[in-house]
């Protein structure tokens, strides 16, 4: 059970820290209407906060896991 939670929550983080690599690539900067009603919205800056930040933490959360794990294995 164990590990099909773990797998689970790498499949959820996989997406999460993929989306921000791929959302600044889909907005188109000079057309505020292709963002503005997306999460975060209107401005710029709170669609890429929103869309990018859980990413972020996402991958701090992976890294800190793998680190704890390593620490345990002998």
């Amino acid at each position: 059970m164990r590990r099909v939670v773990l797998l689970v929550g790498l499949v959820f983080a996989g997406f999460l820290i993929v989306r921000p690599l791929v959302e600044p690539i889909t907005v188109h900067y000079a057309d505020p209407s292709s963002y503005e009603h997306d999460w975060g919205g209107p401005s710029l800056a709170g669609v890429l906060l929103v869309h990018c930040l859980p990413g972020l933490l996402a991958a701090v959360a992976v890294l800190l896991v793998v680190r704890r794990r390593r620490r345990r294995v002998p």
